[in-house]
């Protein structure tokens, strides 16, 4: 019998866009941005609705089916995934938005492909009913087929105070400057957004610290009261797990083309089935952490403070053990995996690359769980 609390799968299709991102993922890493036809397939396969409200037509879907759809493509293409992880992440921040702004985004349809800027940027002046924004915000994933974008800034208010807000504007606003040229996630086109100075209403804003805590907009989905630092780093953790499984892949299938050009009579090395054991285990345990923590999200099991703590380590941990496997792969993988032309070395520096973001870090994961489960401890002995 199914569990009736159980979120139902939502229409989210990864496999309408694996395929495109597999074919074009090689001219996204020379473009270094998505080709234009695998963005639009990001967006018909319902990435940008997935947790748009149900009132806008949206799915208000699940953390868990998003986790799962996006390692499916970060397996054709980790950075067609991620842009496919900052579609569905965006738009679920765009819910937090009110009425006025919600509208502006989703009234002609859900499928908007929001963007964003999570560190404060530009600078923001104090205008009747709202301020005026102008600036740089770098780093943008996705921006080049962006509708909209969601921008952090510092905002004045009275008292001389100021407080982070996300602010919307739409893309006539802004320019792009490119500026990204990585060495891994190349296809992510996160460029530098250039804001010439406009207006934006307070309608068209909201307080980081409702997106931070949950506190989303009156009979706001489920999807919109998880704490950002519960689930933020699902979204960043499924290209890795993804990349790390086309990495398995890529190398399996190097190691049967090997043994089949080995000359009769030659005994294959068994460390290649030590080593590929070893990797799978630790992406299977990695999968295992990352499906939990969606699933508690998924079933508001996240509000108090040891849970969320607990799935935040997780997160981490989970991308740690990936990095683990994928490394082990690359050593033992021989000159093949190093190629340039090969797929391997374009996973392996997917993965490496997107690890290295803010939210996916061990240490401040790892004080936030030691001290929550201390304090429980402590608790617990009264």
């Amino acid at each position: 019998m199914s569990d009736p609390a159980a979120p139902q799968p939502g229409p989210l299709r990864p496999h309408e866009a694996s395929g495109p991102a597999a074919q074009h993922a090689r001219q996204a890493e020379r473009d270094c941005r998505l080709d234009p036809k695998v963005s639009e397939a990001l967006r018909d396969a319902g990435f940008a609705r997935h947790f748009v409200p149900a009132r806008w037509g949206g799915q208000e879907g699940s953390f868990l089916h998003c986790l799962e759809a996006v390692a499916e493509v970060s397996r054709a293409d980790p950075s067609a995934g991620w842009c496919a992880a900052i579609a569905a992440s965006l738009s679920r921040m765009a819910a937090f938005l009110p009425e006025e702004g919600q509208r502006t985004v989703w009234e002609h349809g859900p499928d908007a492909l929001v963007v964003g800027a999570l560190v404060p940027g530009g600078s923001a002046q104090a205008a009747p009913g709202g301020w005026l924004l102008g600036g740089r915000w770098p780093y943008v994933s996705g921006v080049h087929a962006s509708d909209a974008a969601l921008l952090a800034a510092q905002v004045p208010v009275t008292g001389g105070r100021k407080q982070v807000r996300f602010l919307l504007v739409p893309r006539s606003a802004y320019g792009i400057e490119r500026t990204w040229d990585t060495v891994g996630m190349r296809g992510t086109g996160s460029d530098t957004l250039v804001l010439d100075q406009v207006y934006v209403p307070v309608t068209h804003t909201f307080l980081l610290t409702e997106l931070a805590s949950g506190r989303g907009p009156g009979g706001a989905p489920a999807c919109l009261t998880v704490p950002l630092k519960n689930v933020s780093g699902l979204t960043f953790a499924a290209p890795v797990l993804g990349a790390v499984r086309g990495a398995l892949e890529a190398w399996s299938r190097a190691v049967v083309r090997k043994r089949a050009a080995a000359r009769p009579g030659q005994e294959p090395s068994v460390s290649a089935e030590l080593d590929l054991a070893r990797s799978t285990a630790q992406a299977d345990a990695a999968e295992l952490l990352l499906t939990r923590a969606a699933h508690d999200a998924d079933r508001l099991l996240l509000s108090d403070e040891w849970s969320g703590a607990r799935a935040q380590r997780d997160q981490v941990a989970a991308v740690d053990l990936l990095l683990d496997a994928a490394d082990r792969l690359q050593r033992t993988g021989g000159t093949g995996a190093q190629s340039v032309h090969g797929d391997f070395q374009r996973f392996w520096r997917d993965a490496r690359t997107a690890a290295g973001h803010a939210v996916l870090q061990w240490e401040p994961a790892a004080r936030r769980f030691g001290a929550a489960h201390l304090a429980r401890t402590a608790a617990d002995g009264k």
